[in-house]
């Protein structure tokens, strides 16, 4: 079966950067798959892609050895055996509040008897090897979104959940949940504080713990204060931002350029 370059990166005990996918391309997901990312993610929660485009996404990043993850839309064990059996090796589930609420998202994730997953893997053998039923709950990682004020409340139960490999934070939401106010690379000391408080409690339970960023910067300060897993805005994102930078360059102004927020995810 295919290694987990993320399982192989955290038993080193070092940080993976995963590239962040949005719109369904794949071509977009194959140019993306030869850069020196450590895994891609596909977003089928906030982005554009739908299952049939995440598929021939998956395809094209087949044409390397980059792992394959995913955020899917909600925890729901339709989409969540859907995604595995199409050949993610990871998947992120969002707003993950409670300690059944983890519970149902890993047992959906894992074989019997550590779980309840359907048995039918159709690309994931044609990915993965004929052997994947064997080692798939070995190998596929899931990682649970800590975006709420309950989510952080209750986090030692979800992290005593076994199956649960990893913790994500999303920090729009989470900022939201806490204050009542959109917040993505933090600056405030009381978030700054949760922040700590999650990795420490990770670390606690000896699981590593990831986080979405709006720059290299935030994402370089992530890494060293402990977090194992960090993207980095999204492939819209470097478009607009490299396509601003050019045009910049050009020396013609033309019609001014509309205002948006700047954030993680473009």
């Amino acid at each position: 079966m295919r290694p987990n370059r993320l399982r192989e990166i955290w038993a080193e005990g070092g940080a993976a950067v995963t590239g962040w996918l949005s719109v369904d391309s794949p071509f977009i997901a194959e140019l993306l798959a030869h850069l020196p990312f450590d895994c891609l993610t596909l977003d089928m929660q906030h982005g554009l892609i739908d299952y049939q485009g995440a598929v021939q996404m998956l395809q094209a990043i087949s044409t390397t050895g980059m792992t394959p993850t995913a955020r899917i839309p909600w925890n729901d064990p339709a989409i969540i055996m859907k995604m595995l059996d199409a050949g993610v090796y990871g998947l992120i589930c969002p707003m993950v509040n409670s300690k059944e609420e983890a519970e149902a998202f890993v047992g959906a994730c894992r074989y019997p008897p550590k779980g309840y997953r359907s048995f039918g893997p159709r690309r994931a053998t044609v990915y993965a090897g004929e052997d994947y039923p064997e080692y798939a709950n070995e190998t596929v990682v899931t990682m649970a979104m800590i975006e709420t004020g309950d989510a952080v409340k209750n986090l030692e139960e979800i992290l005593s959940v076994g199956e649960l490999d990893a913790i994500y934070v999303g920090p729009a939401d989470l900022s939201l949940s806490l204050t009542n106010q959109r917040s993505f690379d933090y600056t405030d000391p009381e978030l700054m504080a949760v922040l700590d408080h999650i990795l420490v409690t990770a670390q606690k339970f000896g699981t590593p713990a990831g986080i979405h960023t709006g720059s290299p910067a935030f994402a370089n300060q992530m890494i060293e204060k402990g977090f194992q897993f960090v993207a980095i805005q999204n492939e819209t994102a470097y478009m607009v931002s490299e396509a601003k930078r050019v045009l910049s360059e050009v020396g013609r102004t033309g019609a001014p350029a509309p205002s948006r927020p700047a954030g993680p995810y473009g």
